[in-house]
């Protein structure tokens, strides 16, 4: 049996859009002669709709989608993630995937286990599912699941929905998984070994088909996957891209290649240039504006948006003030020059100046301090969203998570924007993706990497002056942050204490800074956004 595994991007609501996506690649698959075509998670509405999902006429559109889908297959079998209503006791959803034929729905799984830690709240919505699902097609009994069913540990849910598929009265000739699974760094490996060892227990091989896309903060990443009964990784579909990848039920059984995925920074890379174009894209945007300080966090920044949106629809601005070194104009006119993108620059003395004598009456006899460093990173702002305003141009802010976790930042300055591009991206990685960016030639100067990071808002500033090593921050705030490690634990690893309890204090404090960021793209286990959820009026300290 030929069966087509289509991973596609969807607009959350856009119901004509993605059912033509969906048509468009059943057509295809019915012409290269599959018998099956399977498609993601809630492939119709798009994931996570979230509230939309308490709207009538949202559940309304997506049923009229549903049935111009099952009326219009002809020749070929479908799996489509969709929602079901129920009535009753609990919640009115299921969270389905339904097996279509022409005019009927042939066969369907409920979603019996609904995530409801990190970024995900599907207990809010949806009614689990309680029976597995066994269907035949074309000789062969085929397991449905939908996304988490197959991430199942005894430590997270008390029942295990294939254990019910595996010892029923048919046992499956293969598992297939819908799933709509969000991208983080180190996600490839956790899902091949996951479902190598589910394989290889069952003895059975598994089609995996995952959602493409940027969705606010998310980045669905494809790489949907076909591996063997032993768990080898046999064919995968294209990563950041919609693909369709088909494959032969005969060729599970036959000696064949370890196809295994490796994860990289290059997929961080491409997961943050995925994140900016769908964003804007899906927006109704199309042209970018960022500020060129002729840093390393900027420059990044702005080799993202070139990539993303193409170097015409981008607009570096160089901002210096009194304090900026000439370097640093330079090396931002150089590398808009070597992007190719619209580049200027606004000088920020004047401005500083008159709001030096608009508050003189009030400052005097007061000595300088963040106030006025803060002022110059707000006027930034202020005329960086002036020209979002004025010319339609989203806004980018360029800062980065490490920077972000201990309030290294201007509210309402360098803060400003419509998108943080790299509010996930510690800095240390920051570097790791500069140099891939240079990897074939130079893009970024050379002296941009190289030289001490500085915010430039007083004379002789460097990062360093405020904060530990970029190497020794990062090392604390993934132990802290990512792996849930307290003040004691990280210690124990042999870190001074002093040290960790002012970043952690400082990352306490700035929590109020965080809330009113502009929304991130998410790259790691643990992002600052909607999947960490802290009280900003609080009194714990460890």
């Amino acid at each position: 049996m030929k069966i087509a595994l289509a991973q596609t991007n969807p607009v959350i609501g856009d119901f004509a859009r993605n059912l033509q996506r969906v048509l468009d690649r059943v057509d295809t698959a019915r012409r290269a002669g599959c018998d099956l075509v399977v498609f993601p998670e809630l492939t119709l509405c798009g994931y996570p709709p979230q509230d939309l999902l308490e709207r009538t006429a949202f559940l309304d559109a997506h049923d009229r989608a549903l049935a111009e889908l099952i009326h219009r297959l002809e020749g070929i079998t479908c799996i489509v993630g969709v929602l079901e209503r129920r009535t009753g006791p609990g919640k009115p959803l299921y969270n389905a995937a339904f097996v279509l034929g022409k005019d009927r729905i042939l066969f369907r799984a409920r979603k019996q286990l609904l995530p409801s830690y990190d970024v995900f709240d599907e207990t809010r919505y949806f009614q689990p599912g309680e029976v597995s699902t066994i269907f035949p097609l074309a000789g062969l009994h085929c397991g449905l699941t939908v996304c988490e069913d197959i991430w199942w540990s005894s430590q997270a849910y008390p029942t295990n929905p294939l254990k019910d598929l595996v010892l029923g009265a048919v046992v499956p000739d293969c598992l297939i998984n819908i799933s709509a699974s969000p991208y983080h760094y180190g996600k490839l490996a956790e899902r091949q070994e996951i479902f190598g060892r589910l394989c290889r227990d069952n003895n059975l091989p598994l089609l995996y088909v995952n959602q493409v896309g940027g969705q606010d903060g998310l980045i669905f990443d494809g790489h949907s996957l076909c591996l063997d009964a032993c768990g080898r990784t046999r064919a995968v579909a294209r990563g950041f891209a919609e693909d369709l990848l088909i494959v032969d039920s005969d060729d599970w059984h036959r000696p064949g290649p370890d196809q295994p995925l490796t994860d990289s920074v290059a997929h961080v890379h491409e997961a943050l240039v995925l994140g900016v174009r769908d964003y804007l894209h899906k927006s109704g945007f199309r042209r970018a504006v960022l500020g060129l300080s002729g840093g390393i966090d900027s420059a990044v920044t702005a080799v993202i948006a070139c990539q993303a949106l193409g170097p015409e629809n981008v607009l570096c601005v160089a901002m210096p003030s009194p304090y900026t070194s000439a370097a640093s104009v330079d090396d931002a006119r150089q590398l808009a020059a070597n992007l190719g993108c619209d580049f200027t620059v606004i000088a920020i003395s004047e401005a500083m100046a008159a709001y030096r004598d608009a508050l003189a009456p009030l400052f005097a006899g007061l000595a300088e301090d963040t106030t006025e460093q803060n002022i110059q990173a707000r006027i930034r702002g202020n005329l960086l969203m002036a020209l979002s305003n004025k010319f339609g141009r989203l806004l980018l802010s360029t800062g980065n998570k490490s920077e972000m976790a201990v309030g290294y930042c201007t509210l309402y300055g360098d803060m400003s924007g419509g998108l943080a591009v790299i509010a996930d991206v510690p800095k240390t990685m920051v570097y790791q993706i500069a140099e891939l960016m240079n990897a074939r030639q130079e893009i970024i100067p050379r002296r941009i990497i190289e030289r001490p990071p500085t915010a430039e808002l007083k004379p002789d500033q460097f990062d360093q002056d405020d904060l530990p090593p970029y190497e020794v921050l990062d090392a604390i705030l993934h132990d802290y942050l990512e792996d849930g490690r307290d003040i004691a634990e990280i210690v124990a690893r042999g870190v001074d204490e002093q040290l960790v309890r002012d970043i952690v204090g400082r990352m306490q404090r700035n929590e109020y800074k965080r809330k009113q960021a502009p929304l991130g793209i998410k790259v790691t286990t643990k992002a600052f956004g909607p999947g960490r959820r802290y009280p900003l009026v609080q009194g714990f300290r460890e």
